[in-house]
C-alpha cells in the first residue's frame, strides 16, 4: 500500500479508479493499493444462501417504494429512508 501525502489531489478520497488503484482512509491518511482480483474467490454456501436472501430483500424494497400507497403506509421512523427499512425489515423476518 503506497502512502498519499497530505495536500495531494487525491488525499482525502475514497474508491476505485478504473480497477486499477484503490483509494482508502485510515484515520486522517490515505492510502493507494492494487485493486483486489476476486476471480479465484469461491463463496461459501452461507454466502451465497445471504446473498440470495439480500437479493430478495432488495426486490421488495423497490416494490415499496414504487407504489406511492404501499410507500405512504410503510412506517418509518423520522429521518429514515423507506428503501433502508424495508430492507432491513425483510432481513430481520418482519414482513
Amino acid at each position: 500500500m503506497a502512502f498519499i501525502s497530505p495536500g495531494s489531489l487525491l488525499d482525502g478520497l475514497t474508491g476505485a479508479i478504473g480497477k486499477q488503484i484503490v483509494l482508502r482512509k485510515r484515520g486522517n491518511k490515505t492510502f493507494a493499493s492494487k485493486y483486489p482480483d476476486m476471480s479465484g474467490i469461491k463463496p461459501s454456501k452461507a454466502q451465497k444462501k445471504r446473498r440470495r436472501t439480500f437479493a430478495e430483500a432488495v426486490k421488495f424494497a423497490q416494490s415499496i417504494i414504487r407504489d406511492p400507497a404501499k410507500k405512504s403506509a410503510y412506517k418509518v421512523k423520522k429521518g429514515k429512508a423507506a428503501y433502508h427499512t424495508a430492507i432491513k425489515d425483510f432481513m430481520k423476518g418482519n414482513v
